[in-house]
């Protein structure tokens, strides 16, 4: 008989519990994910590494923000600065008007009587109200038509300072600086200005002292006003326009002219033309005249600008350059606005332009236009029917006047008494 061998025990693990113990562990897994995981928080932390990528890829996206904010500030200054600028230029202007106003209602309310200083000396800058004062534009070389012009129809001396005193008639020679302040020209104007007090300057220099502080104040504003003038021949609009802006700061005068120094002039009969209108408002007096644009090149009184002009090519209506006068009104008007109007190659025709589009009356005149030839002045002035200015056309001024002048007075001439006896 054998024995049989013992059975032994299993070992391990039975497998019903191996499976209990791994559904048991894979819901405590679920149960601690879903209380310390949240999803969102993964999304925006993914989402911000990815935002973190793509600035590292394109670090100038903050670059081109910052760019365009100071653009941005840069600009917003410019147009603050233009702001202010344009602000300062209506104050300016406005500041001109109310001198030029007050100008005129100061000369009114002292009937006349010059200024006298804190010193007790009359302010060079004569505030009495003149009848007209009178520029006769010249150039630094031009001394021999100046004394030609002395030596007829304009008063020297003394008798220069009765006419402004007596009858309130302004006469001056005007001129400005060369190219070269202080050169062999500007001292024979010097020179010159010494012997007969007849000049008046477009030059600062000549009005920044006074005999106290109101005068160089005044000289000043003056020197502002008047800027220093280059002579030159393609210059005269701009010399045409401080003159006008000068004389009308520095005289107070119901009419202010312009003349060349080549044209003989009447002072009784313009006395008497110029009285006809003096209560009148904005008056433009001269030979009015409309003729072609000149546009081929190196042809006299050439105007660039032609274009402007239209199909028509010619120029509007406005008095010839040789003599002209405007009220003071008008004047006042071009010293107000300066810096603003525009200047043509010919002077009277930036004149002209410069009233186009004002309520102005433009009064034709002849008698500021007769020829120099017997039949036209010298029949005129035996009949009683003397002329205000005298020149040929086709010299655009009396042909050769430094040596012709006297000719032409003696022979057009009203009579050094005239003036005189001539009421207004």
């Amino acid at each position: 008989m054998g024995l049989s061998r013992p059975q032994k025990p299993p070992s391990g693990i039975p497998t019903r519990w191996v499976s209990l113990f791994c559904i048991v562990s894979f819901f405590l897994g679920v149960l601690v994910v879903n209380r310390f995981w949240d999803p969102v928080e993964v999304e925006e932390e993914a989402s911000s590494a990815q935002k973190h990528r793509r600035n590292e890829v394109h670090p100038m996206v903050i670059c081109d923000k910052d760019v365009s904010v100071r653009t941005g500030n840069i600009l917003s200054r410019v147009s603050q600065t233009r702001d202010v600028i344009n602000t300062l230029d209506k104050t300016i202007s406005s500041l001109e008007r109310q001198l030029a106003a007050a100008r005129a209602a100061k000369a009114d309310t002292e009937e006349g009587s010059p200024v006298v200083t804190k010193s007790g000396t009359k302010d060079l800058n004569e505030s009495r109200r003149v009848f007209f004062v009178m520029g006769i534009i010249t150039a630094l070389r031009n001394r021999k038509r100046r004394n030609s012009i002395r030596e007829t129809w304009m008063p020297q001396g003394e008798e220069l300072k009765r006419l402004e005193k007596e009858k309130g008639i302004i006469i001056r020679f005007v001129i400005g600086h060369s190219s070269t302040p202080g050169g062999a020209l500007d001292r024979a104007i010097n020179v010159e200005e010494g012997q007969h007090k007849d000049f008046l300057h477009l030059v600062c220099s000549h009005f920044q002292s006074g005999p106290d502080l109101e005068i160089q104040n005044l000289r000043r504003i003056e020197c502002f006003v008047w800027q220093n003038h280059i002579e030159g021949y393609h210059e005269l609009s701009k010399k045409t326009q401080v003159y006008f802006s000068a004389v009308v700061a520095k005289w107070d005068a119901d009419f202010y002219l312009k003349v060349d120094d080549d044209v003989h002039v009447n002072l009784g009969v313009v006395s008497s033309t110029l009285a006809r209108h003096r209560h009148e408002p904005h008056v433009y007096i001269g030979c009015m005249k409309s003729g072609p644009v000149v546009a081929q090149k190196g042809i006299k009184y050439r105007e660039p600008e032609y274009w402007k002009f239209g199909e028509g090519n010619k120029y509007f209506r406005h008095a010839t350059g040789q003599i002209y006068a405007i009220s003071k009104d008008l004047a006042t008007y071009i010293f107000v606005n300066r810096h603003i109007l525009h200047r043509y190659a010919n002077e009277d025709v930036s004149l002209g332009s410069w009233f186009i589009g004002l309520d102005v009356e433009h009064i034709d005149d002849r008698s500021l236009c007769c020829g120099t030839t017997p039949a036209d002045c010298e029949w005129k002035a035996k009949s009683g029917n003397h002329c205000g200015a005298s020149f040929d056309w086709s010299c655009s001024g009396i042909c050769k006047s430094s040596v012709r002048m006297k000719e032409v007075h003696q022979r057009c001439g009203e009579g050094d008494q005239a003036i005189w006896d001539t009421s207004f």
